[in-house]
């Protein structure tokens, strides 16, 4: 299944009437097929704008929130970004043609290893995928000039933002149940954080320690 012409445009008509304005996001969008990164019995209902399940009971997102997030984290051509979650890759494939360097960790070894050759496979040199406790960032690489998380903590965790530069920003889904979730902005300044609330969503748990797979 190929990335065709009319499906494209379907797809960046569907994220444009959900608020997704972004030229550089919409073009990052555009540039990355969503169906390399689905498989199985789920593959034809890639280019749909919905979540869809992945290994390791994992999910990817659907493509809305991913460019509504990415959207929200106002990436730059320098910027450093890591994010938490690897998953399928898709997100950190997007971010890799807005930033200069991404960085991507997961606790699940399986989904860093197929996301990497994926990453190989589509020439994405700038992103690096690392298995690691995604509650605890990536402190050897930081600090980062943004940070995108892929799953519902409770509150933002402190080294995480430890992790962010100042001026640094922060998007992620925060929520005590995956029934009540509020995606956060995070700012970082030189005298503390701003915090923004901009939409509900609903993301997997964000879980301490490395799973065993």
């Amino acid at each position: 299944m190929t990335f065709d012409a009319e499906r494209k445009m379907q797809f960046l008509f569907a994220l444009r009437s959900k608020g997704v304005t972004d030229a550089r996001v919409l073009g990052a969008m555009e540039k990355i097929d969503r169906g390399a990164f689905v498989r199985g019995i789920f593959a034809e209902r890639a280019y749909e704008d919905m979540p869809l399940p992945i290994a390791c009971g994992q999910t990817i997102s659907q493509p809305s929130v991913v460019a509504l997030m990415t959207q929200a984290l106002n990436v730059q051509p320098r910027d450093k970004v890591l994010e938490i979650g690897t998953g399928s890759g898709y997100q950190a494939a997007v971010l890799s043609h807005l930033a200069r360097r991404v960085y991507t960790v997961d606790r699940h070894r399986r989904l860093v290893r197929e996301a990497g050759q994926l990453f190989e496979q589509m020439g994405l040199t700038n992103v690096t995928a690392f298995p690691a406790d995604g509650s605890r960032g990536l402190p050897e690489q930081a600090p980062f000039d943004r940070i995108l998380v892929t799953a519902a903590a409770e509150d933002p965790p402190g080294p995480l933002l430890a992790e962010l530069r100042v001026g640094g920003i922060m998007v992620l889904p925060v929520g005590q149940s995956d029934a009540v979730q509020r995606l956060i902005k995070v700012t970082r300044h030189e005298d503390g954080f701003e915090y923004e609330e901009l939409r509900p969503v609903r993301f997997v748990p964000l879980l301490e320690g490395m799973a065993r797979d």
